[in-house]
């Protein structure tokens, strides 16, 4: 049985139904608020840096409504090489992405944060996730897109998805990462703020 009492009640600070999905595998009761938080890129910074910096500001910014909880703030940025790749939100950039990424490898850096509003304790992690791309025709490229259209995605594939049949190799420490939510350090952070998971 989980050990809830005594601790605050848990936010996840997103609007992103992944990240929920994920979440609900602990099976421990949680809350949503999205974060009304600007995700420019500031100038440069490191994609790593962006990532945790808006993980911060998201869980602060559900802080607001949550003054006795325990927060989540979670973003991801993707990389190649020096150049981050955001959300393309539309299919021209979708494309643009896709050849760029073809047979090259992209880290996603995936921030999570937990932020405790009850006693302003913050917890951070960066847990970065190395994807290797197939080499990928122009024709393979429009027929992902028109079957799976990840334009909410950063890096224009869902993993989860039917975009597993681009990738040729993913290296990380853990696999939900990749879908913006690492478990493993968040199960940590729990632990360190008493939620007892079993």
């Amino acid at each position: 049985m989980k050990n809830l009492r005594n601790c605050p009640p848990l936010v996840l600070g997103s609007s992103s139904i992944y990240r929920c999905e994920l979440l609900r595998r602990l099976q421990i009761p949680f809350d949503t608020a999205s974060p009304a938080v600007d995700e420019s890129v500031l100038p440069g910074e490191a994609p790593e840096a962006t990532a945790l910096r808006l993980a911060k500001e998201k869980a602060h910014a559900v802080a607001e409504q949550f003054p006795d909880a325990l927060i989540i703030g979670a973003d991801q940025v993707a990389a190649l090489g020096d150049m981050q790749l955001g959300k393309p939100l539309n299919h021209a950039n979708a494309v643009r992405q896709l050849r760029l990424m073809s047979g090259k490898e992209v880290v996603f850096h995936s921030a999570l944060c937990l932020f405790n509003s009850r006693t302003s304790r913050l917890q951070t992690r960066v847990v970065p996730c190395a994807v290797k791309y197939r080499e990928l025709s122009d024709s393979q490229i429009e027929c992902y897109l028109a079957r799976e259209q990840p334009y909410h995605c950063a890096g224009s594939a869902k993993a989860e998805g039917l975009g597993i049949v681009l990738i040729e190799r993913i290296t990380g420490e853990d696999p939900n990462a990749l879908i913006g939510l690492p478990l493993i350090a968040l199960v940590e952070m729990l632990v360190e703020e008493g939620v007892t998971l079993f």
